[in-house]
């Protein structure tokens, strides 16, 4: 049995669940990742939940029917790398997935960011799990993982990381 191929769209701004309903109504297997977030009126607090990759989705298609989904209103195409459509592998999709159930304040940065150290986690969902520092303040630091050319970031308490070789 082969691997299934994760490939990420690109989607018009503020579509993504829009698609990510479309793509369910085909049955065919996606994932847009939503992040909650604690949003402030004048009136009241609320939870709501925003795609964490503004303008992408990620698509597990068929492979006979992949440039289909050019065709589902709202998709303006794959997301490339060398010429082809790049590949997400399914690790990490998971990790990503792991990163949502663990922790709540959880952002996306470019991979821009200065490299500090490697680190390993020692607790969590993310045991074993190694990444690089990005920031540390206080007793908190944001760890990246690495991931089609950006990093998802999450503070993860020091105490809760340690050095080590990638």
């Amino acid at each position: 049995m082969l691997e299934k191929k994760w490939y990420v769209v690109y989607t018009k701004p503020r579509w993504e669940k829009k698609i990510a309903a479309a793509l369910e109504k085909k049955e065919i297997e996606h994932y847009c990742p939503l992040n909650k977030i604690e949003k402030q009126w004048s009136d009241r607090k609320k939870i709501i939940e925003v795609p964490l990759f503004k303008g992408y989705v990620f698509v597990c298609p068929e492979t006979k029917n992949k440039w289909d989904l050019k065709m589902v209103d709202g998709i303006l195409n794959y997301v490339y790398w060398l010429g082809k459509p790049a590949v997400v592998k399914n690790s990490e999709i998971d990790n990503i997935r792991k990163f949502l159930n663990e922790f709540d304040e959880v952002e996306v940065n470019n991979l821009d960011a200065g490299i500090n150290e490697n680190v390993e986690v020692k607790k969590g969902v993310l045991m074993n799990y190694k990444g690089i520092i990005v920031e540390i303040f206080g007793n908190k630091a944001k760890v990246k993982l690495e991931s089609m050319g950006i990093a998802i970031t999450a503070i993860i308490e020091r105490s809760n990381l340690e050095k080590c070789i990638i």
